[in-house]
């Protein structure tokens, strides 16, 4: 190839990554956006919210969808010298582009202004635990996600529309088997653990006692820094709902929620979106604003952040290596050792809250979600019959009844940003974490001998540079392959959780 068709190729190629560089730009935007509307905004500045996001999606739609962008994705895929990082890139963006060409610039304008309007509407419904409050707003999303759907077409079902746009390449025909062997196992393991329980009562926390926000705040932001979260990088915050938000080099942010009268709540909640947010960290600022530099899939995501919440933070090693900072914030709490915290922090519970589940019941409180979702998507349940359907299948598979809607159908956000199909991800991460922690153990020693140490950056520098610099170079299933030798699969999981339980339980 001669000089002169380089450099023309080289062109082609820089055109290229400036216009997708304005596009994430302008996604980051609105992602600072969310993070201040989820937090800090007045709520009289909700309107005017709605609008800018409005604009800014039309925005980033119009640029995406130019001809011009089309053009030189075609002319860079018909060419064979890209690296892999920049044929990484126009993979992702001809993957962008021909969804984003099917749907029309006004709906996806009025699309982003919906799902701002139904995240207030969302917040106080969810405060007064008053579905009706929602409802309207869960409806046009609905029907505008079906719009959606009939904008992409395709073959299969409705629903796997929405779950291919949060994991590549899933189906309901590949979640449908995952899910019944998870159920196959984790059920009897369930039943198992409350007959250990009613012979041999879970510790718990006294009821009189209070955890002050500060001293939770303090706390948690010790763990946080220990995990490896740079405070110079980023923030912590409060909101309705914990989340993490990567808005661009230097400025990662997340989110947690405070209750008194349980500071395992906070915890794990900061455990989660700090593992979220050092994946945030961790990525290459050299392909930042790119796809390349960015994270490939939510169920990546996910790993990442049950990780550092489960394999990490619910063992007695984690409570041995923070107990003096434990002890330290509250002075007023019993005198547990670290083997009675590391109990009531795995106790398993039929509890309503799934962001607050133990690993046994974490993966059913997701499977309801995606059995819900089908109803909705493939067989058109009316969504004026969601709280009740939400109610007869968590009685029917937790053998409880929901209170109210706060704790029900309300509780999760997602469906107010229109997240339809992101649920099942959170189970992916589950497995893929449990890999990860295998494969890592093989080649760290250890991990319980480690992280009673209190020194947890060799586990963070483990998965620099197999998870995180690897942004979306891969597909989700060649990067697990990649870091630790094998295809994805569901036996880690249930080889650790089975293994872990039956040693806190007693079981055979």
């Amino acid at each position: 190839m001669t000089d002169e068709r380089i450099g023309v190729i080289m062109e082609t190629y820089e055109a290229f990554i400036g216009r997708v560089k304005d596009i994430h730009r302008l996604g980051a935007l609105q992602g600072h956006l969310g993070w201040d509307q989820e937090t800090i905004m007045p709520a009289k500045g909700s309107d005017a919210r709605s609008d800018i996001l409005s604009w800014l999606a039309a925005e980033s739609h119009s640029r995406l969808t130019d001809p011009a962008m089309g053009h030189l994705i075609s002319e860079l895929e018909r060419n064979e010298s890209l690296d892999d990082d920049q044929r990484s890139n126009v993979r992702e963006m001809r993957r962008s582009y021909d969804k984003a060409v099917k749907l029309p610039a006004e709906f996806v304008a009025a699309f982003a202004k919906a799902k701002s309007e139904a995240l207030l509407a969302w917040q106080k419904a969810r405060a007064n635990s008053n579905f009706s409050e929602f409802q309207p707003h869960l409806e046009q999303l609905v029907g505008m996600t079906k719009q959606k759907i009939a904008y992409f077409g395709g073959e299969g079902q409705p629903y796997d529309v929405l779950l291919d746009e949060f994991e590549v390449g899933m189906k309901v025909t590949d979640y449908d088997p995952l899910f019944e062997g998870l159920r196959a196992r984790l059920v009897p393991l369930l039943h198992k653990i409350q007959v250990a329980q009613h012979e041999r009562p879970d510790p718990i926390l006294p009821e009189s006692l209070r955890f002050s926000i500060p001293a939770q705040t303090a706390f948690c932001s010790h763990v946080a820094s220990k995990m490896g979260f740079d405070f110079d990088a980023g923030r912590m915050d409060a909101s309705t709902h914990p989340f993490s938000a990567g808005l661009w080099p230097g400025d990662t942010r997340f989110t947690t929620r405070f209750d008194e009268r349980d500071p395992f709540s906070c915890l794990y909640a900061v455990m989660h979106e700090t593992g979220h947010a050092l994946y945030e960290q961790g990525l290459s600022k050299g392909h930042s604003m790119t796809p390349r530099g960015d994270a490939v899939s939510l169920g990546v995501h996910e790993s990442q952040s049950r990780f550092w919440e489960n394999q990490v933070g619910r063992t007695p090693a984690f409570w041995k290596a923070v107990l003096p900072s434990f002890q330290e914030q509250f002075p007023d709490a019993p005198d547990w050792d670290a083997a009675t915290l590391n109990r009531i922090a795995n106790t398993v519970s039929t509890g309503f809250i799934r962001v607050e589940a133990d690993e046994v019941t974490y993966n059913l409180h997701v499977m309801l979600r995606y059995e819900i979702e089908k109803k909705i998507f493939n067989e058109n349940l009316p969504i004026e019959q969601l709280p009740e359907t939400w109610n007869a299948m968590f009685e029917e598979w937790f053998g409880v009844q929901v209170p109210h809607d706060g704790v029900g159908c309300l509780q999760d956000i997602h469906w107010s940003m229109g997240a339809f199909g992101y649920f099942p991800t959170y189970t992916l991460g589950n497995l893929y974490a449990a890999q990860l922690l295998e494969s890592m153990s093989d080649d760290l020693g250890d991990l319980d001998t480690l992280i009673a140490t209190g020194d947890w950056s060799s586990m963070l520098q483990w998965l620099r540079p197999r998870i995180h610099e690897q942004g979306s170079k891969h597909t989700p299933a060649e990067l697990i392959e990649l870091a630790t030798g094998s295809p994805p699969s569901p036996e880690p999981f249930l080889r650790y959780v089975e293994e872990k339980y039956g040693s806190l339980y007693g079981l055979e």
